[in-house]
C-alpha cells in the first residue's frame, strides 16, 4: 500500500489523470509485483507502524489478541502510522484515527473482502488528517442499526468484542475488585463476558434466550463475581457482593452504573426496564465512538419490546 501510494501521489504531482494515475493497492498482484527496492525501502517503516498501531490499539483498551475485532484494519492503521510518525497522538488526529477505526469496527466493515476498503482507508484518513479534505469512505458509510444489539450475542462479532472493550475504555468496574477492569490481569484474574441477569433466573422467569442472551444483558466481570452471581436474582446477588466486599450502596451503584447498567431496576429485578435502559445507554455508547447517530428508524417502542421480551402465555402453558 505504501509503495502504490507513494507511485500515486507521483503520478498527480506529474499531473496525471484518470487511468494514468497508480491506483492505491492493497491487492495480491500489487504486493508480488512490488520491486525489492521498495520492499527495502519500507520494510522498517511498516514494522515501526505496526508497533505504532499495538500502541494505539493499547490505549483503546484492546490488550489481547482475542479482543481485537478486526485484524483486517491492522493493515491500514499500520499504514496510517508510517505517515503520521508520532503525529497520531496529537488529540485531533487521535480524534479522527478513533472515530475511522471505531466505525470500521462497529460498522462492521472489515469482513469479508476488504481490500479495496483497505486501499481506500489509507488514502481517505490520511488525506482527512493532512488535508481535512472530505470523510473517508468508511466513516460515511458506517452505519449501526440499534436493534442489531438484540441479535449480537456471539462474542466472535466484530462489534460484540467492540462494545465490551468500550465498556472497558469508558472505566468500567469490576463487581468483585475494587478496581477498573482494564487495570486488572485478565489472565489471572479469568476476566471473561458474563450475563447481568443470569441465564438460570431468565429461564425461570420466561424470558426468551435470544434477549437474555444479547449483548445488552452481558457484561466484562472477572470469573470472581461471576462464581458469586451464579443463578440468583440480581437483587439477591447484588446484596451479596455488597456483603461480601463491604460496599455501601452508592459504591455498589457506582460500579453498576460504570457497566452502563440502570441500578434500580437491576435491584428490583425489573429485566424489562433494565433491558430498555441498558440498550439505549449502550446506543449513545457506539454514537460516542462513532462520532455519528445510529439509524433512528430501528427504535423499537416500548410495546414491541415487551413482546419480545416474554413469552406468550398461550404458548408458555
Amino acid at each position: 500500500m505504501l509503495h502504490t501510494l507513494e507511485r500515486r501521489k507521483a503520478d498527480v504531482d506529474e499531473g496525471k489523470t484518470g487511468k494514468a494515475v497508480q491506483p492505491v493497492s492493497a491487492k495480491r498482484a500489487a504486493i508480488l509485483s512490488m520491486p525489492l527496492w521498495a520492499y527495502q525501502k519500507w520494510a522498517n517503516q511498516v514494522e515501526t507502524g505496526f508497533v505504532a498501531a499495538a500502541k494505539f490499539l493499547h490505549m483503546e483498551c484492546i490488550t489481547k489478541a482475542r479482543e481485537l475485532p478486526y485484524r483486517t484494519q491492522l493493515a491500514p492503521l499500520a499504514a496510517i502510522m508510517v505517515h503520521l510518525q508520532e503525529r497520531w497522538l496529537e488529540p485531533a488526529i487521535y480524534t479522527k484515527l478513533a472515530q475511522w477505526f471505531w466505525c470500521g469496527v462497529l460498522g462492521e466493515l472489515y469482513g469479508g473482502a476488504i481490500e479495496t476498503r483497505i486501499a481506500n482507508d489509507v488514502e481517505d484518513v490520511l488525506a482527512w488528517i493532512e488535508n481535512n479534505d472530505g470523510t473517508p469512505r468508511t466513516v460515511v458509510d458506517a452505519v449501526f442499526n440499534p436493534d442489531r444489539l438484540d441479535r449480537m450475542s456471539s462474542r466472535l462479532s466484530a462489534a460484540y468484542k467492540g462494545l465490551n472493550v468500550l465498556l472497558l475504555r469508558e472505566g468500567a468496574h469490576d463487581f468483585f475488585w475494587k478496581a477498573e477492569i482494564r487495570k486488572l490481569d485478565q489472565e489471572e484474574l479469568a476476566l471473561d463476558i458474563h450475563h447481568i441477569f443470569p441465564q438460570d433466573w431468565c429461564e425461570k422467569n420466561g424470558i426468551k434466550r435470544a434477549i437474555y442472551n444479547s449483548v445488552v444483558n452481558k457484561t466484562p466481570i472477572s470469573y470472581k463475581a461471576n462464581r458469586m452471581i451464579g443463578g440468583q436474582a440480581p437483587s439477591g446477588y447484588v446484596r451479596k457482593l455488597q456483603t461480601h466486599t463491604q460496599l455501601n450502596d452508592a459504591a455498589m451503584n457506582a460500579i453498576l452504573e460504570s457497566h452502563r447498567i440502570d441500578v434500580e431496576a437491576l435491584r428490583q429485578d425489573d429485566f424489562e426496564t433494565f433491558y430498555a435502559q441498558r440498550k439505549q445507554a449502550l446506543i449513545q455508547l457506539i454514537e460516542k465512538a462513532m462520532g455519528k447517530k445510529t439509524s433512528p428508524s430501528a427504535q423499537a417502542d416500548a410495546s414491541a419490546l415487551d413482546e419480545q421480551l416474554f413469552e406468550d402465555e398461550v404458548s408458555a402453558e
